[in-house]
């Protein structure tokens, strides 16, 4: 398992734009469209990745809780299909379902999406403000396959519970670590 860290975006960027497809629905969606009242969660994974398939119950528990306080989640896989065909968009999809996914999971064919959010492992998430400004970046939790940690989400649920309470977000933020993005050859 390789272990690669966020390169952490700069706090304030505003989210950059994009038109993907819903491997789920199979509709084309956007950001503006999708991002969440009081904030969104974009979370960069991928099908066969460990260290998503060891966070995916707890993201989907999260996405269950925080949809309901006006904060959307939107999954997006960036990964090179050629090299990696597990993480193409049907199997997007079959993961999905299986994991009871209550967001939309967009293919990322091109890859321009991840360079646009500097995003570079799976799992990498970003929390944004309903201005869709950066307030978090980095882990999920400490927990990580096989460290024994509790998998609770304690770092991404303390950001978004600030901002749902309109407190200030704590700048001090650890990177996430996970497999690098399966990046097409030239990239």
């Amino acid at each position: 398992m390789a272990r690669t860290e966020s390169k952490m975006l700069a706090l304030g960027t505003v989210a950059p734009e994009f038109s993907l497809l819903d491997t789920v629905s199979e509709k084309t969606m956007n950001l503006h469209s999708l991002n969440g009242e009081k904030g969104t969660v974009i979370m960069f994974i991928c099908n066969h990745c460990p260290f998503v398939i060891h966070v995916n119950p707890e993201i989907t528990k999260m996405a269950i809780e925080y949809q309901k306080k006006g904060i959307q989640f939107i999954a997006i896989s960036s990964n090179d299909v050629e090299k990696y065909p597990e993480d193409a968009p049907h199997f997007m999809r079959i993961k999905a379902k299986a994991e009871n996914y209550t967001f939309p999971y967009l293919y990322d064919e091109d890859q321009t999406v991840a360079k646009a959010y500097n995003a570079a492992c799976t799992p990498d998430f970003f929390l944004f403000d309903k201005e869709l400004k950066l307030v978090y970046r980095g882990q999920l939790d400490d927990s990580r396959p096989g460290n024994g940690l509790p998998l609770d989400g304690k770092d991404l649920r303390t950001a978004i519970e600030n901002l749902i309470e309109g407190k200030q977000v704590n700048p001090t933020q650890k990177p996430s670590i996970g497999c690098n993005i399966k990046w097409k050859t030239n990239h």
